[in-house]
Order: structure tokens, then sequence, then C-alpha cells
């Protein structure tokens, strides 16, 4: 697990050579046809990939993605990275880079939502999530896979529903920690942890885990997924791209993948 925390800061140091390369390997790329560069919190991946791909058919733009955990791209855009779009998996690290007038605040569009799931290897069976169940016993020798609980979305809303259900304390010394949720998911999928938590969209990524059971809503604030382009973006396609990303051609796109479109039609 070490591995994957020493991986996070090289892909810190990293990310502004990796974007740069990918936009200049995007195919057909002009003046004309300036990429769209987006970050977006790393459980968006496939549904935002294949969003992006029918933009980019359709407009001629090319997209590139930096997919990392919300609390790193927001530093990352503090910091002065160069990108157009952010998408976060929470509001509150929206707000931040709001407060900070690093986005441009009439753009902010609340895009998707999502549910926190309790994962296991596939054919676990289900568990029935209610206040006080007995995860410290499931775990047995076993930590509990989740993302960072003090600053990345999907691990504060799953240390929020933790609380409110009673079992927190109990097992707050048996996480194993991911620098993002995709990090968590392939604890359990790998068979490094024998249970998770993670959105539902990300469970039903991989086949190799099982959705145990679903967090009740109250547990936990609403997962929502704002978008917005940033202040500092003179790409004059960033705001045609969200947009897209939020008219009923993009739909389809995020309702595969398992989230719910919380962007009014146009």
């Amino acid at each position: 697990m070490r591995a994957f925390t020493i991986f996070g800061r090289l892909w810190d140091r990293a990310w502004p050579i990796a974007v740069a390369l990918a936009i200049l390997a995007a195919p057909g790329t002009s003046a004309a046809q300036e990429p769209v560069t987006v970050f977006a919190a790393a459980s968006l991946k496939n549904a935002l990939d294949a969003a992006n791909a029918a933009w980019a058919e359709e407009s001629g733009h090319p997209v590139v993605v930096s997919y990392a955990a919300s609390a790193a791209l927001a530093k990352q855009i503090e910091a002065g990275a160069p990108a157009d779009v952010f998408i976060s998996a929470d509001l509150a690290w929206m707000e931040y880079l709001s407060e900070h007038e690093l986005v441009d605040r009439a753009s902010i569009a609340n895009l998707l939502g999502n549910r926190l799931v309790l994962i296991g290897p596939a054919g676990t069976p289900p568990v029935d999530i209610v206040e006080g169940f007995p995860l410290v016993g499931m775990l047995g020798d076993g930590k509990l896979a989740m993302a960072a609980p003090d600053s990345v979305p999907a691990g504060r809303y799953a240390k929020a529903a933790l609380e409110t259900l009673g079992v927190w304390t109990r097992v707050e010394q048996r996480i194993a920690s991911g620098e993002n949720v995709r990090v968590a998911l392939q604890y359990v999928s790998r068979g490094e942890a024998p249970y998770g938590i993670v959105y539902e969209t990300d469970a039903r990524a991989d086949p190799a885990v099982a959705v145990l059971g679903i967090f009740p809503e109250g547990s936990h604030p609403q997962i929502i997924y704002p978008a917005a382009v940033l202040a500092a973006s003179a790409n004059p396609a960033a705001a045609p791209y969200l947009e897209y990303l939020t008219s009923p051609a993009a739909r389809p796109y995020f309702e595969n993948e398992g989230f719910k479109v919380l962007a009014e039609d146009d």
C-alpha cells in the first residue's frame, strides 16, 4: 500500500509534464482545435472518457483530462496548473476555489449525484448497514479501504457515514487509506482489504467487487459533483464544453455508469 502513496507524491510533481505531453500528442491538434484541459475527480473516469470522446468527435476539440482526488486537483489549480475546467466530487473543494477567485462563479453547475456503498470481493454476502452494524468484527484481521478521510471527498463522506452510524471510533485505527477513491477500490479488488467504502459508480466499474450495502443518504452529506470553468482559462471551447456536459446529449454517458444527472436541461 506504501507504493500507492509514493506514486501519488510522484504524480503531484509530474502532472504538469504529463498534461503538456498529452496535449502535444492529441491527434489533429492545431490552434483552431485547442484541447480543453479538464481536472476531474477520479471517480468520473469511465463516464467522462465516454462523454469526452463524443464531444471531441462532434466539436473537433480534443479533451485532455487529469484524474485524481478533488483535493489534489484543487491544490494544483491553486498552484497555477494550466487547466480549463474543474469537476469536483464535492461542493467543498469547488467552494474553496471559488473563495480564492480561481473559478468563474457564474459557470458553476451541480452536475451529478452518486451513492456511497460498502464493497467486498465478488461473492461476499450482503450487509445490513444500520446503526451500530458490526463492521469491526467483519474486518477480522483486515482493514477497511477508503479514500483519505481528512481530505478526499469519498473519504470524508465515508467517515461522516460511519460517525452517524456510531462505528467510526471502532474502525478509525483500521483504515487502509487511499489517495483517491479508485485506489481504495483497488485495495478490495486486489484482495488487499476485505471491505471498502467507495461510490456506487466505482463499484459498478469493477467486476472483481460486489456492492454489499448502500449507506443511508441521511448518514452523510449529499454527494454532489459540481463543475466550473477556471477563471484563468482563455480557451474559447471551455464554456461550450461545460454546456455540453450539462446537456441532454451527455446524460446517457453518466447514467450508464450509475450517476444521477443533476444539471437541468436547457
